[in-house]
């Protein structure tokens, strides 16, 4: 499997953003928005967002939003059962895309 690097992806994520500098902002914008703490927690929110990154099949989500899961201070049970969840809406492939969470939970220690 692949390893995916977040600081490759956020330094080509920089230059999408001078070419296209309202888009990013937007985009970061709505992010921002979307997981704030309102009657959902950000953390609740982020696992929601790993959950459909492996049932989209998005390493790179995948990676991001386990990091951002611990960051908002995901315990590795809780991601296990995000996991879960997202297997049984994603099945196989979604299967095969939640070991890549795993090894993201592994990079940062939990």
């Amino acid at each position: 499997m692949a390893k995916v690097d977040l600081n490759e992806m956020y330094a080509n994520l920089g230059k999408i953003g001078e070419g296209v500098p309202a888009v990013i902002n937007a985009f970061n914008d709505l992010h921002s928005a979307a997981v704030s703490d309102g009657a959902l927690s950000d953390k609740e929110k982020e696992l929601i967002a790993l959950g459909i990154g492996v049932a989209v099949h998005c390493s790179y989500c995948i990676a991001d939003h386990v990091r951002s899961c611990v960051k908002a201070g995901a315990t590795r049970q809780e991601i296990l059962e995000t996991l879960g969840v997202a297997v049984m809406m994603g099945g196989g492939p979604a299967l095969a895309y939640a070991t890549e969470a795993i090894e993201a939970m592994e990079a940062a220690g939990i």
